[in-house]
């Protein structure tokens, strides 16, 4: 039989929890460090329930619960805007560059490399991890607790901008380092890939302070530093699919760390952003009833956790309203008549 999920808005007490489920990521959205958590679980709360007014610096955070075990399983994140004043998005465009001798009757194609800086930058959705033992569930975890970031985008589409940005994990080592990192950004810095990550979260001065602002041509790079620009690792190409799905690109640009690649694209045009919708719940929908149909159903509440989101068997009525099952209504807590918001997954 399977399990029962649900998405909600992550709230003050999953600390604990979400530190576990941290562990198996350890980036710079989400630290396996408790203070960096107590901190990201303040800030999720505060932008859920509006408490942080300007939008732009909001980050939304949405843990996946297995409602049987009472854990949480799985994460996902929104941050509203990259690129402030106070702190920039910062990135490095990938560009060739052709060369030709006649003398030498000789052509070369190089990759080079430029720093860039934006202050008005796109939304980041990021932090998407589920525990190793729920990647297999037939329920799709995974789709469900990326796909609500769309929805949640949608039923508040003012508060984001008009492009959205997914940074990828390039191939790593074993140990966590980057080869590119090592080969660059500890030459310039004298950190290693650890300490910059977890800094460039606070503070991206150093960035613009000790990085070279020309061109840097990979070609004078090692191999092993070479190969990763652009590259996505093995534990994100299921990520770089589903981007791709739905209508993300790569950008030619890439993390200024460690040359994973920046995925992009227009906000409007976002299949699953341009499918969800409201709908007004009309009918319980008898128990033994088969629907074929299912889609991720949210509601915001006005206390915590503020956002409840189920995946479940749906059909839409003659009107446009929605029809869900009882046991989806139960989660959600709500009753005929109440709005909610619909993401169909078939």
């Amino acid at each position: 039989m399977p399990g029962a999920y649900e998405i909600r808005g992550a709230v003050a007490a999953d600390e604990d929890q979400l530190l576990e489920v941290a562990h198996h990521l350890n980036t710079v959205n989400l630290p396996a460090d408790r203070d960096e958590i107590r901190g990201i679980l303040d800030l999720s709360q505060k932008s859920f329930n509006g408490a942080v007014k300007d939008p732009r610096r909001r980050e939304y955070v949405f843990v996946l619960v297995d409602l049987d075990a009472q854990r949480i399983v799985g994460t996902s994140m929104i941050i509203g805007q990259l690129g402030r004043r106070d702190a920039p998005y910062v990135y490095v465009d990938v560009s060739e560059e052709e060369r030709y001798s006649a003398t030498l009757d000789r052509h070369f194609r190089h990759v080079v490399l430029k720093i860039g800086y934006s202050y008005n930058g796109p939304t980041e959705i990021g932090g998407l991890i589920v525990s190793p033992m729920y990647r297999s569930k037939p329920e799709r975890l995974g789709l469900l607790v990326s796909y609500v970031r769309f929805l949640y985008i949608a039923m508040h589409r003012d508060w984001f901008r008009d492009e959205l940005l997914a940074e990828l994990l390039p191939p790593l080592e074993p140990d966590g380092t980057s080869h590119l990192w090592n080969a660059v950004g500890r030459k310039f810095t004298e950190m290693t890939y650890a300490e910059a990550d977890r800094l460039s979260k606070k503070n991206k001065e150093f960035v613009k302070g000790l990085f070279p602002e020309g061109p840097v041509y990979a070609s004078l790079l090692p191999d092993d530093a070479q190969s990763v620009i652009g590259k996505v690792g093995a534990q994100t190409r299921g990520v770089e699919k589903l981007l791709e799905r739905i209508g993300f690109r790569y950008a030619w640009r890439v993390d200024p760390f460690d040359g994973g690649p920046h995925f992009t694209a227009p906000t409007d045009e976002v299949s699953l952003v341009r499918a969800s919708h409201a709908a007004r719940l009309t009918r319980l929908l008898p128990a033994g009833e088969h629907v074929k149909t299912r889609a991720l159903v949210a509601v915001e509440h006005a206390e915590p956790p503020f956002f409840r989101a189920v995946a479940a068997p749906w059909r839409r009525d003659a009107a446009g309203g929605a029809e869900l099952g009882a046991a989806a209504v139960k989660v959600l807590r709500v009753s005929e008549n109440d709005s909610v918001w619909v993401l169909p997954l078939e």
